[in-house]
């Protein structure tokens, strides 16, 4: 639908609430003084919005078109903030034309859509200005930059205004708005799981008392969704970040590995290997009688073992050797062929798919993306590696790349053990694996080997700083990926929070996940109080961290629509006179993410120079639309391009980041992974996969 049409529509009904609600209707049941005033106000604050936003839109969408990647792929984060506020406008609509309707029906939740539509109005205001926000980024930058990357005073500033921005609205009823609607209840239980984790979280439990309490808890937060969307935001700013590694592990549980593996492909090999740190040789790639030495792993504690799953929909040759098992950590070995005499054996494949997962440096495994790879296997019919890498903040950069790129040499060397000759080599990974992907390319060519076939990167970060960008203000209202998060994941990463321990002998992030619940957290956190004042602004009084009135009635009972007393950080003229955006009482402490080693080309590919980049592999990016690391992918396959790099960039419609690990959860889904598969598919069935620029179809 046309903006102009939106904009229209969103007047009228307006318009015909107002005229409704104020004219006299003796068979009306709405308490007109209470419930009636309230929609009144906040229907003529949402006519005052839409009538600012209209001429804001219409500039966007007069330039936006520059900042694509090319004319068939249109997708940036302008694009997506104005993509956002149609969405929030069609709810508003939607809600207006229904209250209109039934406003006189003696089954009209009067309280309720009140509620509702004063939530939806604050998230308009919150709209409103990250599009103000992100006209000060298309006047500071060049035409055609989506990111500033000099100008780091800019991101310091909006980091800054983010920390007091109110977001709780986005969390609460208007909770994924924006998404594919199969994908809201989805997002509202992910959203109270971890609230009511949040409110566990430091108790000592264990593992099954810890989640009986969480059930317990969590119906509060069905029942108020107000309440849901404060909590939210009180835990993405405060927590710490082993609360977020120890939430995210949870994927890897018994219960729920059990159900996954249930309900996707049975394959015939699946388990984990042990790789002991010995050094390695491999052929010069330009010239195979010479050869390289590649170390084992050896940053921050010296040289360790890599720990890696084994995933094929059918057991191929060299799978089942005793060579192979005897890397495998089970016992007894997982594979013998005289337990299963119906398998036939297949000969080896000649793919081989590499895949580093995604987490963001600081969780999860090889077991918590179990389920998509097993379905890659079997539709690519490939064996496929799974690198389990050590996690930060006990391990920060550069050792997650040290053993990634350790374990693409070891499966150069030992791929007739893993059923595959390696003719094609593609490597493939979602988030920080996507970086990984890129980066062990990277060091690939710095060492003088052989480079991958072919990169598949689902939604990478190539920036690993908080530079601002008009995506990265989606960190603003993103359940899957909110700013403080990010900024934690990055500051883990390069070591700015480490606290690096040399891991004991035989044990790996695989069986440390295995540990009781009730000694993990208590040997991560000190107390709640601790954790929570770690994070809390030193300048700011105690107590309002848990604040859980709600924003919108105080702008009725009088306020300017401010929850708080703090004010725009940013240059004059950020925001209209008269404009402010709603704050929040409950401030943000986000750690810049100024270390140096974040700008270490290894680290973040996007500032790599192209000496470093050219040479690369076929990269074919998917991202999303509606992710905050949009911009990430445009920015990087535009600089891939400008260099006459192989780069393809899809951009699919509806989804959040980490879409791959929803595969099975709704048909946009399901579409996003299929273009996953064909991207990896070019690279293994391409003739010539390191000359022909392959574009787009």
């Amino acid at each position: 639908m046309d903006y102009k049409v939106v904009f229209s529509t969103l007047e009228t009904v307006c318009e015909d609430n107002i005229a409704i609600l104020c004219g006299p209707s003796e068979s009306s049941d709405l308490p007109y003084g209470t419930v009636a005033e309230r929609l009144i106000t906040c229907l003529r604050q949402i006519q005052e919005h839409g009538r600012a936003l209209e001429p804001v839109v219409a500039s966007f969408t007069a330039i936006y078109h520059h900042y694509d990647f090319d004319a068939q792929t249109p997708g940036n984060g302008y694009r997506t903030l104005v993509k956002v506020l149609h969405s929030c406008l069609l709810h508003i609509i939607h809600k207006g034309r229904y209250i209109a309707s039934n406003y006189n029906s003696a089954f009209f939740r009067a309280e309720h859509n009140a509620s509702e539509m004063e939530a939806y109005c604050s998230a308009l205001c919150q709209l409103r200005a990250l599009l103000h926000l992100a006209e000060q980024l298309i006047r500071d930058n060049d035409c055609g930059q989506l990111y500033s990357l000099q100008d780091r005073e800019l991101g310091r500033r909006l980091v800054q205004e983010y920390s007091s921005m109110h977001k709780a609205c986005f969390y609460g009823r208007c909770l994924g708005f924006q998404f594919s609607p199969a994908l809201r209840p989805f997002l509202q239980t992910v959203v109270i799981s971890m609230v009511s984790y949040g409110e566990t979280y430091g108790k000592q439990q264990s593992g099954l008392g810890l989640a009986a309490l969480s059930l317990l808890t969590s119906g509060k937060y069905v029942i108020d969704p107000d309440l849901r969307g404060a909590e939210f935001e009180r835990i993405t700013q405060n927590l710490d970040l082993q609360f977020w590694k120890s939430f995210w592990n949870l994927t890897e549980s018994g219960l729920i590995t059990g159900f996954n593996r249930i309900a996707s492909n049975q394959v015939q090999v699946n388990f984990t290997l042990t790789v002991p740190p010995v050094t390695l040789r491999l052929p010069l790639a330009s010239d195979p009688s010479l050869t390289a030495t590649v170390s084992p792993p050896i940053a921050h504690w010296g040289p360790g073992p890599v720990h890696m799953r084994l995933i094929s929909y059918e057991l191929r040759e060299g799978q089942d050797s005793e060579e192979l098992l005897a890397f495998s950590r089970a016992d007894p070995p997982p594979i013998s062929v005289s337990h299963l005499p119906w398998v036939q054996k297949q000969p080896r494949s000649p793919w081989l798919l590499i895949h580093f997962h995604g987490g963001g440096f600081v969780a999860q495994t090889s077991r918590s993306h179990e389920n998509y790879i097993r379905s890659w296997s079997k539709e690519l019919n490939v064996p496929v590696l799974s690198v389990d890498y050590s996690l930060s903040p006990e391990a920060p950069f550069p050792r997650a790349l040290e053993e990634c790129f350790y374990a693409y040499c070891w499966a150069l060397n030992h791929c007739h053990l893993l059923g595959s000759t390696a003719e094609r080599v593609c490597l493939a990974g979602d988030s920080a694996g996507g970086n990984l992907c890129i980066t062990v390319s990277m060091k690939a060519m710095s060492s003088g080997i052989r480079v991958p076939d072919g990169i598949m990167a689902a939604y990478p970060a190539t920036l690993l700083t908080t530079d601002a960008s008009p995506s990265r203000l989606l960190t603003l209202i993103d359940p899957m990926l909110p700013l403080g998060v990010l900024a934690k994941c990055i500051n883990a990463y390069a070591g700015t929070d480490s606290c690096t321990v040399q891991p004991a002998v035989g044990s790996s992030s695989l069986s440390a996940l295995g540990r009781d619940t009730a000694l993990l957290l208590s040997d991560l956190t000190q107390g709640a109080s601790n954790w929570i004042q770690s994070f809390l602004d030193p300048m700011r009084s105690s107590g309002g961290a848990r604040s859980l009135s709600s924003p919108q009635r105080r702008s009725q009972s009088g306020e300017t629509g401010r929850t708080s007393n703090h004010t725009s950080t940013l240059a004059p003229g950020a925001y209209p006179q008269g404009f402010e955006p709603l704050r929040s009482e409950c401030l943000a402490f986000i750690r810049p993410t100024s270390c140096p080693i974040i700008r270490n080309p290894f680290v973040s590919p996007l500032l790599a120079p192209n000496n470093l980049l050219r040479g690369l592999p076929p990269v074919h990016i998917v991202a999303s639309a509606l992710d905050a690391l949009l911009d990430d992918s445009v920015m990087f396959a535009k600089k891939l391009r400008d260099m006459g790099q192989p780069v393809t960039l899809t951009v699919v419609e509806d989804l959040p980041h980490g879409f791959l690990s929803l595969s099975q959860l709704a048909k946009e889904t399901v579409v996003a992974t299929e273009v996953c598969v064909a991207r990896m598919k070019e690279i293994f069935e391409q003739e010539n996969p390191t000359s022909a620029l392959h574009k787009r179809p």
